[in-house]
Parts: C-alpha cells; structure tokens; sequence
C-alpha cells in the first residue's frame, strides 16, 4: 500500500539546506504538514519561506548532538501538530582527513549528528508513530556507506552504521504499520564537502583543494534527489539509490567487494592534490 502524503505529519531534520530544503518543499507541495528541525536558525527561515502559507508549519532550531534537545523535540511537535506520521533523519555532517590525524572528539562529534541522532529521534518519536496507522522512517545513509572510502573513515563508519541500524529495525517493525526507507544518495550538489570539518594533521590548503576538486563531481540536483527520495517514500520502497553513480557502485560492491574498494580507493587517490 503506497503512502499517502496528504495531511501527513513530517519530522524532517537538516532542513536548512541542501536535499532537506528541497524535501521540505516537495513534500509541502503534496499536502504533507512539516516540523522543521535543524541548528541553523537562519537557513530554517529561508527554507520556510519557500513554503506555500497554508502549510501546517513548525520550525525547531536545535543542535542534534545534544541529547537533551532530541528529548525535547517530541513535545515541541506534538504541540504544534498534534501527531507525527513521518520522520526523515536527513541531518549530517562531514569530517575529511586521515584517521590517525583527528581525534576520538572528532569521531564522537560527527557520530553523534549522522548516526546517534537517527537513533534518539526514533526512540523518542517511535511512541508517536505506534499510534498512527501507517508511519514511515527514513534515514538518509550515503554510497559510503556501502562502499569505503580513504579520508572518509568517520563518515564512513556512521553511514554503514546507519545503513546496519536501519535495515536490523526494518525486520523488528515488519508486523507493525512502521515502514523503513534507507536512502543511499551518490554525487548529490549541496555544502556537505564544502562544510566539512577538516582533521588537526590536514594541511588546510590542500585539503580545501581535494574539496573543491571533489565537489565539481558532485551533478545531482538536491530537487532531484528530494524527488527521488518522496517516490521511494510513497511507494514505501525499503532501499533507495540516488544517481547512476549510486547504482554503478552497489552493483560492483555485490559482484567484486574487495576490487571494488581497491578502484574507489585509486579513485580517490587521483583527485587528492600531490
């Protein structure tokens, strides 16, 4: 049974920017009422003002990392709209460099936002979404976290973990009304590199360097992705691929594993800067 989007209740974190912007606004478009979740107070603003006005809207500026705000975010939600049908754990954040040159805060501070806020928010929304007939959660993962990849270790282990985390609860939830939507999206254009946080050892130069040459391989749209991920979510589909290059690398993952790796990694080595 598809999912219909009119009048759902729609959790969406990192809706600042990027694909969270343009989710907000094609899932606004199909008739779904939004809570907006993310740190950056001002990009929240803009993203709503995109928004038609008779969307049933929230915007809750919080810091994912934080325990104590993720607690707080189901009261808040419930006060503006009643109920949630929907939670979209979108927010993440990017740490370039090699592992031995950042240390354990560094690793604790990006698994807190890409991974353990995926894991909080459910816990703390799953009471609410028990209550609706049909319910859906979607965790946004990555193509690294099917495939591993040099300078991205901590990304990396957060998107597999994501990926683990939400496939192990798909089967805990299958005789519920909860479905589970896993999006892995490839070269999508939003600020993730450009924002990344760099390890202490990286030479800033260079590292800024190897972004923005990576960066000029990123060609999906967020439009496209957010149109995308809302057809995968309405069909109610348990795995969603975004871009050619998404396909390309879970097809060599599945038939050659270990070549695979090798070639992403000679990939990677190419557009580092010598």
């Amino acid at each position: 049974m598809n999912f219909d989007l009119q009048n759902a209740v729609v959790v969406l974190t990192g809706a600042a920017s990027g694909i969270g912007a343009e989710l907000a606004v094609q899932l606004a478009r199909a008739g779904a009422h939004l809570a907006l979740v993310d740190r950056d107070e001002a990009g929240l603003a803009a993203t709503a003002q995109r928004l038609a006005p008779e969307v049933q809207l929230s915007c809750h500026v919080a810091d994912l990392s934080d325990k104590q705000a993720i607690t707080a975010l189901p009261e808040a939600v419930l006060a503006a709209h009643g109920r949630v049908s929907m939670l979209i754990s979108n927010a993440g954040v990017a740490l370039v460099g090699l592992f031995e040159d950042y240390g354990d805060d560094d690793f604790e501070w990006l698994m807190n936002i890409n991974f353990w806020a995926g894991v909080r928010l459910s816990r703390t929304f799953m009471p609410y979404l028990r209550r609706e007939p049909m319910a859906q959660i979607v965790y946004v993962s990555s193509v690294y976290g099917i495939i591993g990849v040099p300078m991205n270790v901590a990304y990396c282990a957060s998107k597999f973990a994501v990926r683990g985390f939400a496939e192990a609860l798909r089967h805990e939830l299958v005789d519920t009304g909860i479905g589970i939507t896993v999006v892995h999206p490839g070269g999508v254009n939003t600020n993730i590199a450009r924002a990344a946080k760099f390890a202490a050892g990286t030479d800033p130069v260079a590292a800024q360097e190897g972004v923005e040459q990576f960066q000029k391989l990123l060609r999906i749209m967020p439009t496209a992705a957010a149109a995308t991920i809302i057809n995968g979510i309405k069909r109610r589909r348990p795995r969603v691929l975004i871009g050619a290059d998404a396909y390309v690398i879970d097809a060599l993952k599945r038939l050659m594993p270990v070549q695979a790796d090798n070639l992403m990694a000679k990939l990677v080595a190419a557009k580092l800067p010598r």
